[in-house]
């Protein structure tokens, strides 16, 4: 862990840069191996999580298959998070200002967008929706003519009960983004196990109603027989990974706060490991033996949470779910996405950001990706195409160019005095995320090549990491060749 002295921060807060963006010095970095083994245990149970297990279902692959991925995938994320996560608990340096290091002072700005702008907007509207569904059973319960309203009328392609449910919960994740997002990070100790509690519980009754070996030989009624069983397995690790796209790109947020590198390393890998097998377990339980107790095809837990008789289950479960997507998405979604609007309009205050991010995530209409386990996993292939390069370039330009090395003096230069690319860019990395985007993406509109956008954010941080490593490495040998010949 790199040590910063109160002299260091005086000198870069002169220098024009909030408290938020100095280097964190060592009182304030206290966050331990069990801090992080606990950080993120209650964001992996989501709701759009369950609902790509559905569609994992159909894909053809075995149950132990599937729970064998979802397991592997678990180190995939492990060690995105963790590796760029170094600097940070090296360093105490925010995601901010490292990404100004590969990408430019200027540079920055698009794919800070990218990640705090657009991914975190479209993230934001779709646990919106997921927290939607857990409201309309919680009403349901109490006020059972809430959900007749409108008589099956429509706004935008949501029904009128839905459309008022989105919006209550809406104004309460902004509420909470304006006032008291941080508030939240103090439950977590209190939410964790309440949610074991409740998927446990599901899991426990799935098994009871169904039998565990008619779960694990359960064939779904729609099922893909063609395709390779092996690409199918990445294709399921692919779209997990991508779930955590946003978070791996800015982890340096959170490890900024480490108390040292292995503290966040040890905290990050044994949690998500253990996260993700006990929800590798319990998602396909309660979505298969639920699928067989009610004779058809059921993804999505919020339906099966629906369909049990009286109403403390339902409602318990329900709130449950309610409070932890509240907790995830204000400060995960909602928070970044505000700061970034800041960042491109810097007139703007905080909760004007806040307002700007959140009515956008309005118009989008993110119900319609929730609408089918294909166009989520769209979403998400989407979400792995745009952030997958940026996290390839961060790692390249930290391990292979930098050699693990920060030079803190460069990276806090006020703008305008020095920049350490030309006009503040750093064109190289702009033109290969570029490519490796293009690259990741270009499977939605070529067939042939749909496989690179099935794994889309392999694709995205393999073609970025190796171009920029390689042609950066390649000008600098220029610059010191030109440097060292004699006029």
């Amino acid at each position: 862990m790199s040590e910063i002295n109160s002299e260091l921060i005086s000198k870069y807060r002169s220098r024009g840069y909030s408290d938020d963006m100095l280097p964190k010095p060592k009182e304030k970095r206290t966050w331990g191996t069990f801090n992080y083994f606990t950080l993120w245990q209650g964001s992996v149970h989501n709701i759009p999580s369950y609902i790509a297990v559905g569609g994992f279902l159909t894909l053809g692959l075995s149950m132990f298959g599937l729970m064998t991925a979802i397991i592997i995938s678990s180190l995939v994320i492990a060690a995105a998070m963790v590796l760029n996560g170094l600097a940070g608990s090296k360093y105490g340096v925010p995601f901010g200002m490292l990404l100004r290091g590969s990408y430019g002072v200027k540079g920055a700005l698009l794919p800070g967008t990218l990640r705090g702008g657009v991914a975190s907007i479209m993230w934001f509207g779709i646990m919106n929706t997921a927290g939607t569904g857990a409201m309309l059973i919680l009403i349901g319960k109490f006020w059972p003519a809430f959900l007749d309203i409108g008589s099956g009328s429509t706004i935008l392609g949501l029904g009128i009960p839905s459309m008022i449910a989105f919006l209550v919960f809406w104004a309460i994740n902004m509420v909470i983004a304006f006032y008291g997002g941080d508030i939240l990070n103090k439950f977590t100790a209190i939410l964790n196990p309440l949610i074991w509690l409740v998927f446990g519980g599901l899991a426990i009754w799935a098994v009871y109603q169904a039998g565990l070996s008619n779960i694990l030989n359960y064939v779904p009624q729609q099922v893909q027989t063609d395709g390779n069983a092996l690409f199918k397995f990445f294709i399921v690790i692919n779209s997990l990974v991508a779930v955590w796209a946003c978070p791996a790109v800015g982890n340096c947020d959170f490890t900024q706060y480490a108390k040292s590198d292995q503290a966040q390393a040890r905290g990050q890998t044994l949690g998500f490991f253990v996260a993700y097998t006990l929800f590798a377990i319990t998602s396909v339980m309660i979505l298969a033996g639920a699928s067989i107790h009610y004779g058809i095809d059921t993804w999505n837990v919020l339906e099966i949470v629906n369909k049990f008789d009286g109403w403390f289950i339902p409602a318990f479960a329900s709130i449950v779910i309610l409070m932890t997507t509240i907790s995830t998405n204000a400060t995960a979604n909602i928070i970044p996405a505000g700061y970034q609007v800041v960042a491109l309009f810097p007139k703007l205050t905080y909760r004007q950001g806040v307002m700007i991010a959140g009515v956008i995530s309005v118009i989008i209409c993110p119900w319609k990706l929730m609408e089918s386990q294909e166009s989520l996993f769209m979403f998400l292939n989407i979400i792995g195409a745009m952030l997958g390069p940026v996290l390839g370039v961060m790692l390249a330009h930290y391990f292979v160019i930098m050699k693990g090395e920060v030079d803190l003096e460069t990276l806090y230069t006020k703008p305008g005095q020095y920049n350490y690319y030309k006009n503040g860019y750093n064109s190289l990395a702009f033109g290969v995320t570029i490519i490796a985007a293009f690259a990741a993406i270009i499977g939605e509109f070529v067939p042939f090549l749909k496989p690179l956008s099935q794994l889309s954010w392999f694709t995205g941080v393999f073609i970025s990491f190796s171009l920029y490593a390689l042609l950066t490495k390649r000008k600098m040998t220029k610059v010191q060749i030109t440097t060292a010949t004699p006029n």
